[in-house]
């Protein structure tokens, strides 16, 4: 399969989406109600996917479908690749608030061939873990780039900006916000770092606290950056014709994407804190 599919993808001939979030799981990466039944040597996949993101465009889809066991259970998850435009595959596909694109993908009696099944052990929860901390780094580190870009936007407004005869910039309250949203911007930039550094991290628990302290930083700092932004900014930061509305667009998106920082704090605080207990 490894030989068939991705020379394709990394040729841009294929293109993939990762088709797993459903309506009722929430952040919760074990709660899947899609099932795959056995069909002779193969497999019938039933159940929906909700903001599959590019899943109106995708080629192939990676679906997760429940083998076994509950809704919530870790075990008895497994994950297929099946073609997006199979029997009993539809898609309504609509643009986000960032300018992209999503999916909800349905599956009808979804026939799939023994050598499409990616994991038909149902031991796919640690995987889907691992590859969504990867996912979550990476997005963190796009976070930080639409930060930076809303910081230096901003600051060099204030400088041009005039008012009663001088720069806006020149104003003392308005130097404090711009140093707010620098020292926010910090923060978040050596949290994107701490978490590109333990996206390959083996050890699952340490990987998983560092990724979560990582997001709640990351959701914190856009919300201060980005707001910054858009105050310092007046009316115009609004407007579609300006990209700082568009940059904190996607911030705010990228917190909420794999759970926003409410979600990773109480996470982080179950798993006792990035530190750990003494």
């Amino acid at each position: 399969m490894k030989s068939d599919v991705l020379p394709k993808v990394a040729a841009g001939e294929t293109l993939l989406a990762f088709a797993h979030t459903e309506r009722q799981s929430r952040y919760d990466l074990a709660d899947v109600a899609t099932t795959a039944k056995k069909d002779g040597a193969g497999y019938v996949l039933d159940g929906a996917k909700s903001l599959v993101m590019h899943g109106d465009v995708a080629d192939k889809l990676i679906v997760s479908a429940r083998l076994s066991g509950d809704q919530r259970s870790r075990s008895g998850i497994g994950l297929f690749l099946i073609d997006a435009k199979a029997p009993g595959v539809s898609r309504r596909g609509y643009g986000t608030i960032d300018g992209l694109r999503a999916a909800d993908v349905t599956l009808e009696k979804v026939k799939v061939s023994p050598g499409l099944a990616l994991d038909a052990e149902g031991n796919a929860v640690e995987l889907i873990e691992q590859v969504v901390d990867s996912g979550i780094a990476a997005l963190c580190a796009e976070s930080v780039g639409a930060m930076s870009a809303m910081h230096e936007i901003t600051v060099d407004y204030l400088k041009q900006r005039k008012q009663f005869g001088v720069p806006i910039g020149n104003f003392q309250v308005l130097q404090h916000r711009a140093g707010d949203m620098l020292i926010a911007l910090e923060q978040a930039r050596s949290m994107a770092m701490l978490a590109t550094m333990m996206s390959e991290e083996p050890n699952a628990a340490e990987r998983r606290k560092a990724i979560s302290a990582a997001k709640v930083q990351i959701g914190r700092s856009a919300k201060i950056v980005g707001e910054g932004a858009i105050q310092l900014h007046g009316g115009i930061g609004m407007t579609m014709e300006y990209k700082v509305g568009h940059y904190f667009k996607r911030a705010t998106m990228i917190d909420k994407t794999f759970g926003d920082a409410h979600h990773h704090l109480a996470a982080l605080a179950r798993m006792g804190g990035i530190v750990g207990k003494a």
